[in-house]
């Protein structure tokens, strides 16, 4: 049987590159928790403020594409 998932679903557009979900300058930041606060900060100033855990991202084609950023999937993954 499949498990039913339930949240806030966030679409997100094609192309979300890794400087868009952890702007680059933020690398500094070690912290995962600290990290989260920045998550998808390249969309909207305020992105970290909308997003709770449990919410479900519906990405388009592309996402994480650019350079190879740890950081990105980190600071998602800190986000909930």
């Amino acid at each position: 049987m499949l498990k039913k998932i339930r949240g806030k679903v966030i679409k997100l557009g094609d192309n979300i590159d890794t400087d868009v979900i952890y702007p680059g300058r933020y690398l500094p930041i070690i912290d995962a928790e600290e990290m989260a606060l920045h998550a998808l900060e390249g969309l909207d100033p305020d992105f970290p403020k909308m997003i709770q855990k449990g919410d479900i991202f519906v990405a388009g084609k592309n996402f994480g594409c650019g350079s190879s950023r740890e950081h990105a999937a980190t600071c998602l993954k800190s986000a909930g």
